[in-house]
């Protein structure tokens, strides 16, 4: 079969176009904004890729067209498809139903820690051989790759977003996926575009909760007050908790890399890596009870996870210059900017932090959660809030009005390059400059490391 993949240079559906390639299908593709990395690794598997979404593409016959949810009414090939009454269907549906049937999956859903969650169990399912199929929102370094299929296996580990499927199907993207395990990670508002309230939210989740067979297994926080509530409105599952008070404990500082991992008040192993952080423990407190349900012993997925080398754009180091370090990373939300900072503040417990902001999601850009934004810098020494006047990413409130309660710690800038050299101004060494958006920045991370360089050098 012909697919023909409108909006495939987003990570998701560039991921579902590199397992069609791998189902045998002919795979072609287009988006507005075709480049590197994503543009290569799809080129690579004889992925056809054409720039913009002209009417003129109907020429091309695929067999079915997949639609991403960037796609609008109003996009020029859309409304072609249409108007000839074309076969067309969301990228989740013909996932769900061409590739995840008849795979056991292990879906990871959630307000944050979705990626990385992902991406431990499927690492740990592959090291304890079993090889899984996976679909992740992030470059997973154990594997270089976003996605992996090979029709012969039989498990399958994908990133259940809660985000709408597509234009013309406004239910979350993962109820089309159908899983026997899945791990609800967190739950809070977010997605201020198409949800009206938590509340919104949590009905999207039990319609999640609704699929999961009652031989399957739900890995819920046993603190969460919104998946109780979830899981309160009918549920036909075994439940396993983890964190605080659940079955599965982490027994250790809330933010060493070093803990040992209790179930139901048995020790099973000690966890002992690079990644800091309350979170990564309670993250691998889940991936390793996902793993339990298919049959992988917790000593084994805990040795697994001793070997875990992370997500790109997770607390990834870009470069250090005469002292002075950058990172990146994906935090956007004021959860996860709070909690990126305190495990950074936790490894970095004497040197000076300087945030470096994009609000750049749809919820951030709305102002939805904005007047959280201070107290989740407050681990901050310095702040440099990035927010464009113009254009797609344009704010509709003010980044100095809120944050001026971090008086002259924050600064707000609506030009990239001046931030920059702001930035490399303030900047000394022992420094650790930590990058936070959820998009390309601009590369403000590379033009910053070189301004450092050009600093340091005779």
């Amino acid at each position: 079969m012909h697919l023909h993949i409108i909006g495939i240079c987003g990570t998701f559906m560039g991921g579902l176009a590199l397992i069609a390639r791998a189902a045998g299908h002919t795979v072609t593709g287009c988006d507005a904004g075709v480049y590197p990395p994503m543009s290569t690794q799809l080129e690579e598997h004889g992925i056809r890729l054409i720039e913009g979404f002209d009417a003129d593409q109907l020429a091309l016959q695929p067999d079915l067209f997949v639609v991403g949810n960037v796609v609008r009414r109003g996009n020029p090939l859309m409304e072609a498809i249409l108007d000839a009454g074309l076969p067309y269907v969301s990228g989740p549906q013909w996932l769900g139903e061409s590739v995840l049937r008849g795979q056991h999956v292990l879906a990871v859903a959630g307000t944050h820690g979705k990626t990385t969650t992902t991406a431990m169990l499927a690492h740990v399912l592959d090291a304890c051989g079993l090889a899984p199929n996976f679909l992740i929102g992030g470059v997973a370094e154990d594997f270089g790759v976003s996605a992996r299929h090979d029709p012969n296996r039989h498990h399958f580990v994908i990133e259940a977003d809660e985000y709408d499927t597509a234009f013309f199907d406004k239910r979350s993207k993962f109820v089309h996926y159908r899983p026997r395990t899945a791990i609800l990670n967190n739950l809070e508002f977010d997605h201020a575009d198409i949800f009206a309230d938590l509340a919104a939210i949590e009905t999207q989740f039990h319609h999640l909760v609704r699929t999961i067979p009652g031989t399957g297994r739900i890995i819920v926080p046993a603190d969460d007050a919104a998946l109780h509530r979830v899981l309160e409105r009918g549920c036909w599952t075994p439940v396993e908790t983890f964190g605080e008070g659940g079955a599965w404990q982490a027994v250790g500082e809330a933010h060493a890399g070093r803990f040992e991992v209790m179930h139901e008040g048995r020790a099973v192993g000690t966890i002992d890596w690079a990644h800091a952080g309350a979170h990564n423990q309670r993250n691998a407190l889940a991936a390793i009870a996902a793993a339990h349900h298919v049959g992988i012993e917790p000593p084994r997925a805990i040795d697994a996870l001793n070997g875990f080398r992370g997500v790109k754009r997770r607390m990834q180091v870009r470069g250090t210059v005469n002292g002075i370090t950058v990172y990146d990373d994906f935090a956007h939300h004021p959860t996860a900017i709070a909690t990126t900072l305190a495990g950074l503040r936790h490894q970095q417990p004497k040197g000076r932090i300087l945030a470096v902001l994009e609000p750049r999601s749809n919820t951030m850009k709305l102002g939805a959660v904005a007047g959280r934004l201070p107290a989740a810098l407050e681990q901050a020494d310095l702040i440099f809030c990035y927010g464009a006047t113009s254009g797609p990413h344009a704010l509709g409130w003010s980044p100095s009005a809120v944050l001026a309660p971090l008086g002259e710690r924050a600064s707000c800038w609506n030009d990239l390059d001046k931030m920059v050299d702001a930035v490399q101004q303030a900047a000394r060494p022992g420094d650790h400059v930590l990058v936070m958006s959820n998009g390309g920045f601009g590369g403000v991370h590379d033009r910053l490391l070189q301004r450092l360089a050009e600093r340091s050098a005779p």
